[in-house]
Parts: structure tokens; sequence; C-alpha cells
């Protein structure tokens, strides 16, 4: 959807995946405290959209294997048109409204309300993303990297539409499980690179303890109301503001406030390659980034139908 300013970063630790189920919130519980704390200021991006980008910009540029977290407001005509994608998957999850997503191998559709799309864009993708009905649409998209033996597979998506989106309740603690596993809810979408990714609405006074896998980078988005996270002495944080949580077993939060919180809680193993992004290309070397770019302007190795189409 977006396109960040250029950047490197190089990173060399590998991490090993963890299973949720071979761990207890109740042995050798290590809580997870917020290291990092960014709020997500409006600007402007694509043809007259505006973003709150928290994770991709200078502050925090790469978190492995996290590239971008934008929280997107578009009313018609703005929007995004046209564009392509190499190396990693999109993850576009509606808060509000509806966008109508379209690209250059006939794939179409209406992301509305609660709906997901997980878009693996491997080796290439041309689409766009527009309002799909009146007045704002609101909703958050994820990039996440791909492994170099994953960049070049072929296209593929993932949609869920929000009425078969998982959910599961317990002691004011609501949870759409979107990617992963929560309150006992393992959600259908297989991650590539192992991802969770929880959607927790927290009533006044509850109290959360989620399992993150300890070896996994992970972090929190606060979409609506305050919350206090990492230990209870915390002072409450409000929207628009991304957490960086360290290391540990277990996320806590708590809702001290008159009002829901709403947050995600995200988390990744990292990859531990080299990373090398301009705009909407993700690779691991400059020399697969020109090739990229060589690939788009000729039509070839991927975006073949991109020659002819138009949205």
């Amino acid at each position: 959807m977006f396109k960040p300013n250029p950047f490197i970063s190089i990173l060399f630790s590998k991490s090993k995946l963890v299973s949720l189920r071979n761990m207890s919130v109740n042995a050798q519980q290590e809580p997870r405290l917020v290291v990092k704390k960014l709020r997500a200021s409006p600007q402007h991006e694509g043809d007259g959209a505006v973003v709150r980008r928290s994770l991709g910009m200078s502050e925090l540029r790469y978190f492995d294997p996290f590239l971008l977290l934008d929280e997107f407001s578009i009313s018609a005509p703005a929007g995004f048109p046209d564009h392509p994608h190499r190396g990693f998957e999109t993850v576009t999850y509606m808060l509000q409204g509806a966008v109508t997503h379209e690209d250059f191998e006939g794939h179409k559709g209406t992301i509305s309300e609660g709906d997901l799309q997980w878009m693996t864009a491997g080796k290439g993708i041309v689409h766009s993303e527009m309002p799909a009905s009146q007045g704002t649409q609101l909703g958050l998209q994820l990039w996440i990297n791909l492994s170099s033996k994953y960049k070049m597979v072929e296209p593929k998506y993932q949609e869920l539409q929000s009425e078969d989106i998982l959910e599961a309740t317990k002691d004011g603690i609501k949870v759409r499980v979107i990617a992963g596993e929560a309150l006992g809810t393992k959600s259908p979408i297989y991650t590539i690179t192992p991802t969770m990714y929880l959607d927790f609405t927290l009533k006044p006074g509850s109290h959360l303890q989620q399992l993150i896998p300890p070896t996994w980078n992970s972090f929190v988005y606060i979409i609506d109301g305050e919350g206090t996270f990492g230990k209870s002495e915390s002072s409450p944080t409000p929207s628009h503001h991304l957490l960086v949580l360290g290391t540990g077993n277990v996320l806590e939060a708590w809702n001290k406030s008159s009002e829901a919180l709403r947050f995600l809680l995200v988390g990744g193993e990292p990859i531990g390659e080299p990373v090398v992004q301009y705009g909407p290309f993700v690779m691991n070397t400059q020399e697969e980034i020109e090739q990229a770019f060589e690939d788009y302007k000729a039509c070839k190795n991927g975006f073949e139908k991109a020659k002819h189409w138009r949205s």
C-alpha cells in the first residue's frame, strides 16, 4: 500500500520457533516490559490519504521481521492507486468503512469493516486499494518481511470476512485471533514468517496475561482507549502509540480507565537476514533491489501482466 523512505538494515541473529502450547503463564513467567514508546503522527501518503506510521519511521526503521505499520484514513477520491510490491507480505485489517482491492492477476474484492486480507506479494504484485464507500475508511496495514528463500514465491491471498475471524472472551477480555493463538483459540491463517496478530479489547478493570514465544520480537499498538502495559505501576498510554516490548514470555496489560481499551499485540520470529528496502521492494541485497526495478520496468520475472493492466 504505502511507500516508506529507502533504508538499509542488517541483522545477524536467527531465532528458533517456540510453540505457545509448550509454555505456561504460571511457570517461569517473565513479563515483557515496554522498552520504547512511539506516537504515530499523521502524515500524507498515497494519493491524498493520511496515515499514522509508527513502524517504518526513523525512530524504528525495522523490527525484525516487521517492516511497517500504518493506521490509514482515506476518503474518496483519495486512496492508493496502482503500485507494485515484491519480497514481503501485507496484512490489511479494516476498522471502519471498506476498501476495494484489485490486482493485475484479476483478483478483486472489497475488504469491509472487521475483514482481513493477508497478501503474500512474493515475486511481484501490482495492485490498487481505493475507498469502497462514502465517508472515512479506517484501517491498519502491517508489512511482514519474508526470508530469502520465500521472497520470490508465487503471490497468494488469505482473506477472512469479519464473521469468520475467530473470537474468544474471558474475564472482561475479548480477542479476535487473526494469526496465532490466544485464550485457547487458534487462527486458521498460515504465516510463512511465524507471526501472531491479536486484536484485544479489555473492559474497565480487566487484566490480561498473554503468552509470547520468548525468542520472538513483539509490540503493542493502541487503537482506542488507554492502557497500562508491562508493569502495573507504569503510566497509562493512550491511542495511536506503538510500544516495543522487551524480552520475556508474557505480556501483561491492565485497563484501569473507565472506557474500553482496544489494542493489537503483534509478534514474530526474527528472520536474521540483511534487509535492503527501497519503497515497495524489500530484498536482501542492493543488486536484488536493482533487479526488482528492472523487472518492474520491463514487465518481466513476475511483472509480465503489468504491461497492459490498469485498475
